[in-house]
């Protein structure tokens, strides 16, 4: 018997308006069987179907030139060869068990259909379980064809079963393999009960059915009893054309054991053959005789009189004369709702995926049970994780991978020669972030950010800027007051010491004025430390210019009117020093400085200084300074400087020998030496310099120039007045 034919009863009393073909394997070839569950079928006509046509059980039986559709294929291979062979002759063949990917093929196969998903199917199920429970190290256990390498099973400790043994119980039931297979998580075909097919079942009885040798065999083994031919069944026999003789040695226990007594049922039978609730194969063989018989409803219905003709109906065929192309086209549009409420459809050959997941776990008694745990429908997985029972005997997902994913702030880098699934995890570089678990690159922040600590994140860089707050800071603003400082102490002694030889030589005056501008410069230097902003980079440059020029020109003006002093003294040139007077000095000094101030102001006023924030430096800071919008003037402004200092420096060195007692050139000739030999190394070191340290090199040039004249011209002169006031007379200082 098979599970066709049993389908084909059960309905013969529930599914009126039905005709149901089926096509059934035998060892001898195929033998094709045409049958009817119907008692008032539409004919062209509109009559019922006569008596005469009835079979057994009130079956129809339709004598039929043409086979219309074949339900069969239950294995790949098969269903190819039929395929093809029943191709060119445009007969439909529905097959309920043939999965390969190849058999969706329409221009292989136009005439082929299935009730089974394509493996195809199976196989991205699978490789979405193992994407769900990160497994990456994975060995395949598959046969060594296309159609194997289409499924994979996952080895080692947890297998990932195909259906092709996730169902088999005879692997389940396996005492020697309990302990391996306990824990699979497998694919199944999807499982559904049938309509009154267990009540069918348990209804069957060889008395009738005389001519099911399955079912007599079955019985006799099942009961422990004998079951006799009466005349009547062999006559039924012979009128079927069965060998009596050949099936009388078909039962061998019936000479051993007693014969039956007629009350045996299968009620209370508790085994395989009965037990309804997991059909999966059984379920496609039912859904496949649904889709012949919608399929040849479709192309037999009459429409009614007086309504307009459609598509489906527009001429009605007769049941004895069905052309199976006529039957493909209205297979190809098949569309209902089954028993259980699903919508079956066709896409092509193919149905839309619907598979059960199955896992194997140890029951209360010790033995394994197959028990479902999710169910695949279309694209839509639902999965109970927590009802899984693993191979290790927990819930817990185990562990399968090469390489642990690399966590945030790493990339994956692949081994050389190994598989993809190996891999090194390389920290990101600075600048560089990643966020996600297992990425394969870094990505670089933008511009104005910076990766944090941990490479997971990019951060707003920070401000950097040379600040009161930070070490350098301090130490270049402590100089800078030490300096004012010192040089207001200076000031101070010259003021009250103002009417000894000392200070009055050299016109005290310039003296003082020396003083204030030397206070100036170690003050500028302070405007140079903080946050830039537009008032500030203004008032850097023009305060360390004019300052710095108003000192250089009160030492010029120093020297020239001791060279003055000196020429004067010789014959002839008594009127040289009318035109260096007191009026004159001032006139000069502010001369010399005005210049610098109009460089200043034009500078100033075309392109000034700005706040910038540099972004090409690659770190986590930016630097904030003061841009110079025009090089040129910058340029201006320190060549102005040169320009005096180096003029200072030749008229100094020219009154180097004069008398010591009463002659300062010499100590402005070192001062202007030290002035010099600063600010030619400033110019490379500003240059190289990055973002604030720039602004300290500045800031030292600054100070180390002050530091330099304040000291080498007021330090002698202090030192005279304060230790050695025995000195500080007119008759010391004319000694020579």
């Amino acid at each position: 018997m098979s599970w066709a034919s049993l389908l084909l009863t059960a309905w013969s009393s529930r599914s009126p308006s039905l005709l149901l073909v089926v096509m059934v394997s035998r060892d001898v070839g195929l033998r094709v069987g045409l049958e009817g569950v119907q008692t008032s079928m539409c004919s062209r006509t509109g009559s019922p179907m006569e008596e005469s046509n009835l079979g057994q059980d009130g079956d129809i039986v339709l004598e039929a030139q043409s086979v219309p559709v074949i339900i069969d294929g239950d294995a790949s291979r098969s269903a190819m060869i039929l395929s093809r062979t029943l191709g060119p002759l445009f007969i439909p063949m529905i097959s309920y068990l043939a999965s390969c990917p190849c058999l969706s093929d329409r221009q292989q196969y136009p005439n082929f259909f299935r009730t089974i998903p394509s493996d195809i199917n199976q196989a991205k199920v699978m490789a979405r379980l193992a994407i769900r429970f990160n497994w990456t190290w994975i060995g395949a256990v598959l046969s060594d064809n296309d159609y194997g390498r289409l499924a994979i099973q996952v080895t080692d400790r947890q297998f990932l079963a195909s259906e092709a043994w996730s169902t088999a119980t005879d692997l389940l039931h396996n005492v020697a393999l309990s302990k391996v297979a306990s824990g699979v998580l497998g694919v199944a075909i999807r499982s559904a009960g049938i309509p009154g097919f267990e009540q069918f079942l348990r209804r069957l009885h060889p008395s009738d059915r005389p001519s099911d040798f399955f079912l007599r065999e079955f019985w006799e083994k099942e009961f422990g009893c004998s079951l006799s031919m009466t005349q009547s069944k062999v006559t039924a026999l012979s009128k079927k054309n069965i060998s009596t003789a050949s099936h009388a040695n078909r039962s061998p226990l019936a000479a051993s054991i007693p014969l039956c007594s007629g009350r045996e049922t299968l009620e209370g039978v508790k085994k395989r053959f009965t037990d309804t609730s997991h059909l999966r194969a059984a379920y496609n063989a039912y859904l496949a005789v649904y889709v012949a018989a919608h399929g040849l409803h479709s192309l037999l219905s009459c429409p009614d009189e007086g309504s307009a003709p459609t598509d489906n109906s527009s001429t009605c065929s007769s049941p004895y004369n069905i052309t199976p192309k006529e039957l493909l086209e209205h297979l190809n549009k098949v569309n209902f709702t089954t028993p259980h409420g699903e919508t079956f459809f066709f896409e092509g050959a193919d149905i839309p995926a619907v598979y059960d997941l199955v896992n194997w776990k140890s029951t209360p008694d010790g033995s394994l049970g197959m028990f479902t745990i999710g169910r695949l429908v279309g694209s839509d997985l639902h999965l109970n994780e927590s009802a899984i029972q693993w191979s290790t005997g927990s819930t817990q997902v185990p562990i399968s991978v090469c390489s642990k994913s690399c966590l945030p702030g790493t990339r994956r880098a692949n081994r050389k020669g190994e598989p993809v699934c190996c891999f090194d995890c390389i920290p990101c570089t600075d600048g560089e972030v990643n966020n996600e678990t297992g990425s394969h690159q870094c990505r670089r922040c933008p511009i104005e950010f910076w990766s944090n600590t941990g490479n997971t994140a990019c951060i707003p860089r920070k401000v950097d800027f040379l600040s009161f707050n930070e070490t350098m800071g301090i130490v270049l603003t402590t100089a800078a007051v030490s300096g004012a400082v010192v040089t207001a102490a200076v000031f101070i002694v010259f003021l009250h010491y103002r009417h000894t030889p000392v200070v009055r030589a050299n016109n005290s005056e310039l003296s003082f004025l020396l003083l204030l501008s030397l206070k100036l410069c170690f003050l500028c230097a302070l405007v140079f430390i903080g946050r830039p902003s537009v008032w500030s980079c203004r008032l850097q440059q023009a305060a360390f210019g004019i300052s710095f020029v108003l000192c250089v020109s009160c030492l010029q003006v120093k020297t020239i009117v001791v060279l003055a002093a000196f020429r004067s003294a010789r014959p002839g040139a008594g009127g040289l020093m009318k035109w260096f007077g007191t009026g004159q000095q001032r006139g000069s000094v502010c001369f010399y400085t005005c210049i610098q101030v109009i460089i200043c102001t034009i500078w100033l006023s075309l392109s000034p200084p700005v706040p910038y924030r540099d972004l090409g430096f690659q770190g986590s800071k930016v630097n904030l300074e003061c841009a110079m919008s025009s090089v040129v003037g910058f340029a201006v402004v320190l060549g102005y400087i040169g320009f005096l200092a180096c003029l200072c420096l030749l008229l100094a060195f020219l009154a180097r020998k004069l008398p010591d007692n009463f002659n300062e050139a010499k100590f402005i000739t070192f001062s202007m030496l030290i002035f010099c030999a600063v600010w030619v190394a400033f110019v490379p070191a500003y240059i190289s310099s990055p973002g604030k340290y720039s602004v300290a090199v500045e800031i030292f040039a600054i100070l180390a120039s002050s530091y330099g004249l304040l000291l080498c011209i007021f330090a002698p002169k202090c030192f005279i007045i304060l230790l050695k006031p025995e000195r500080n007379t007119k008759k010391h200082l004319m000694g020579r």
